[in-house]
C-alpha cells in the first residue's frame, strides 16, 4: 500500500480514537460539575471501560505496523511537515503506551475517578485521613505506570515525560534554579518597600452574579467564544478541549473577593484560546490537532491572567466598567489603588489565587514533594507534616488547615504526579512569547487601552496555537523567540511592576 494510503487510515483510525476519547473528557467534565455523588461508583467504572477501550484501540498491532511504515517514507523527508510532525510524535506515544497493561489503564482511571469525588468531600471536612487510602492506591498505580515505561535516572523522569515530551527533572531543576534564587531578591526587595498596595480594595462584598456578569464580558472580550464554547462552576477550575466546537471552562465564585474568580476565568479562557486555535477541524485526532506540551498549555493561560489581565493597560480599558458593576465596592476607589491591590504581593496558601511573585514557590514546594513521594521517600501518613514544614519554610506562615494545604489542590487525587512543574515553565515561556509579542506589535498596550485584545489572541494563534503538536516545546519557543528558554524575562517583567507598585 502507498504511503499516502496508510497516512489516510491511519488518520481515520486516529479520528475514531480521538472521538472516544472526547467521549471520556465529557463524562469527565460533568462528574466535576454536575454529577450527584451518588453516580461515583457507576462514573469511575464508565471511565475505566473507555480508557480501556481507547488504550486498546491505540496500541493495537495495526497503528504499530502503519507508523513503521510511514516512518521510512517520503512523507517524513521535510521533519517540519505536519505528516512528519504527526508520525514522528504518534511513534513516540505509541512506544510508552504499548508498555502499559490494559488493565493497569483501567485501574488508573478507575481510582482516580474514585479519589477526586472523596478528595472533594475530604477537602471540605478538612479531613485527610479520609481521603489518604484513596491516594495511597493512586500512588501505588502511578509508579507501578513509571516502571512499566521505564526511566532513566528517577522514575519521576517518566511520569514528567507524559506532560512535558523530552524533559527531565534535570531540566526543570536548571530552569529553576535561577528563578528561585532572583525571587528571593524580589521578594526581599517588596518585603522593605516604601508603599504598600491596599488589599482590602479586592476583598470587600462582589456580589457573585456581578462577578459573573463581569467575568463573561471579560471572556468574551479577549476571543473566548461562546458559540463554541461555556463557563461552568466547580470546586477547582480547570479547562476542557472536547475537540472541534466544544471547549468548555469552569471558575469558582468568592463573595468577598474579586480576584479568585476573575483571574481564575481569564486564565482558564486563556487555555480555552489554545484549544480554539488549534485545528482541530482537520487535524482532531492527530498530534497537529494537540497542544505542544502542558508548558506551553500554561503559557497561554498564564500569559491572559498576568501580563494582560494585571496590567495597567488592560485596567485602564476595564476599571470604568467594573466601577459601574460594582458600585458599592468600587465607587470611590482610583485606578492606581485598584491596579496595586490586584497586584498585592503577599505569601497566601492557595496555589490559584497566588500573586506572580511567589506562585512559583507553590510549585517548587510540589515538586520537591512529589518527586520525593514517587521515591517513596514520603509515606502518604506523612505528606500534611511535611508539607506543613516546607510550606512555612518557603513562605514564613503556618498553615492553619488542611484544606489550604496538601488537600488544596486535585492533582494528585487525579494522579497526575509530573504536572505541577508544566506550571512555572508555562510562567517562563508566557514572559518570553509576551516580550516578543510587544517587540513584534509595539503599540500593544494602546491596543489594550482601548479594548482591543484580538490582535494579540491573533499573533499567539498564528504562532503558537496553529502548530498544534508540530514542534516540542522547547524548538517552539525558540522558533517564536529565537532564544533558549530563560527566566530572565519573567524576572525582567516582575521587577519592572514592581518596582512601579511597591517604589523600590
Amino acid at each position: 500500500m502507498a504511503p499516502k494510503e496508510v497516512y489516510k487510515q491511519l488518520t481515520a483510525e486516529c479520528r475514531k480514537i480521538g472521538i472516544l476519547g472526547s467521549c471520556a473528557s465529557v463524562l469527565g467534565w460533568e462528574e466535576r460539575t454536575y454529577m450527584p455523588r451518588g453516580g461515583r461508583r457507576l462514573r469511575a467504572d464508565q471511565l475505566g471501560l473507555i480508557s480501556a477501550m481507547h488504550h486498546e484501540m491505540f496500541t493495537s498491532p495495526k497503528i504499530g505496523e502503519w507508523l513503521s511504515q510511514l516512518e521510512s517514507s517520503d512523507l517524513v523527508k521535510d521533519p517540519d511537515s505536519i505528516e512528519a510532525a504527526n508520525i514522528r510524535e504518534l511513534k513516540w506515544e505509541y512506544n510508552k503506551r504499548a508498555k502499559l497493561p490494559t488493565d493497569l489503564v483501567e485501574a488508573i482511571t478507575k481510582e482516580t475517578s474514585i479519589a477526586q469525588g472523596i478528595w472533594q468531600e475530604a477537602r471540605a471536612k478538612k479531613d485527610f485521613k479520609m481521603f489518604a487510602p484513596n491516594l495511597e492506591k493512586v500512588i501505588d498505580l502511578t509508579i507501578q505506570k513509571a516502571e512499566a515505561y521505564g526511566y532513566e535516572g528517577e522514575p519521576y523522569n517518566a511520569l514528567l515525560d507524559d506532560y512535558e515530551p523530552g524533559t527531565t527533572v534535570k531540566d526543570v531543576e536548571a530552569a529553576f534554579g535561577g528563578l528561585r534564587d532572583d525571587l528571593v531578591v524580589l521578594l526581599d526587595k517588596i518585603k522593605g518597600a516604601p508603599k504598600k498596595p491596599d488589599k482590602s480594595i479586592v476583598e470587600r462584598a462582589y456580589d457573585v452574579d456581578k462577578q459573573k456578569i463581569f467575568g463573561e464580558s471579560v471572556a468574551a472580550a479577549i476571543g473566548f467564544d461562546f458559540n463554541i464554547g461555556r463557563l461552568d462552576i466547580t470546586t477547582h477550575p480547570f479547562c476542557s478541549g472536547f475537540g472541534p466546537g466544544d471547549t468548555r471552562i469552569t471558575t469558582r465564585y468568592n463573595p468577598d473577593r474579586l480576584n479568585d474568580a476573575l483571574f481564575g476565568t481569564m486564565h482558564e479562557a486563556g487555555h480555552a484560546l489554545y484549544e480554539m486555535g488549534i485545528n482541530k477541524k482537520e487535524h482532531f485526532g492527530m498530534p497537529a490537532g494537540e497542544s505542544a506540551s502542558l508548558g506551553i498549555h500554561e503559557s497561554q493561560s498564564r500569559m491572559w491572567e498576568n501580563q494582560v489581565g494585571r496590567s495597567k493597560p488592560f485596567w485602564n480599558y476595564f476599571f470604568p466598567q467594573a466601577q459601574r458593576i460594582f458600585k458599592e465596592s468600587l465607587g470611590d476607589v482610583k485606578l492606581d489603588d485598584f491596579y496595586g491591590a490586584v497586584n498585592n504581593v503577599e505569601p497566601s496558601y492557595i496555589r490559584v489565587e497566588a500573586d506572580e511573585a511567589t506562585y512559583n514557590l507553590h510549585i517548587l514546594l510540589r515538586f520537591e514533594i512529589e518527586r520525593a513521594i514517587v521515591k517513596r521517600e514520603i509515606k502518604i501518613a506523612d505528606i500534611p507534616g511535611e508539607w506543613d514544614s516546607r510550606f512555612e519554610k518557603y513562605f514564613g506562615i503556618k498553615v492553619d488547615n488542611i484544606a489550604n494545604g496538601c488537600l488544596q489542590d486535585v492533582h494528585w487525587a487525579a494522579g497526575l504526579f509530573g504536572y505541577f512543574p508544566t506550571y512555572s515553565l508555562g510562567n517562563l515561556y508566557s514572559a518570553m512569547f509576551f516580550d516578543q509579542a510587544k517587540k513584534e506589535m509595539p503599540d500593544i498596550y494602546e491596543q489594550f487601552e482601548r479594548g482591543e485584545f484580538l490582535t494579540l489572541r491573533n499573533w499567539l494563534k498564528e504562532k503558537i496555537h496553529q502548530h498544534g503538536f508540530r514542534y516540542r516545546a522547547a524548538e517552539l519557543c525558540k522558533k517564536v523567540t529565537g532564544k533558549e528558554l530563560s527566566h530572565k524575562p519573567l524576572m525582567k517583567y516582575m521587577t519592572e511592576k514592581y518596582s512601579e507598585i511597591y517604589g523600590f
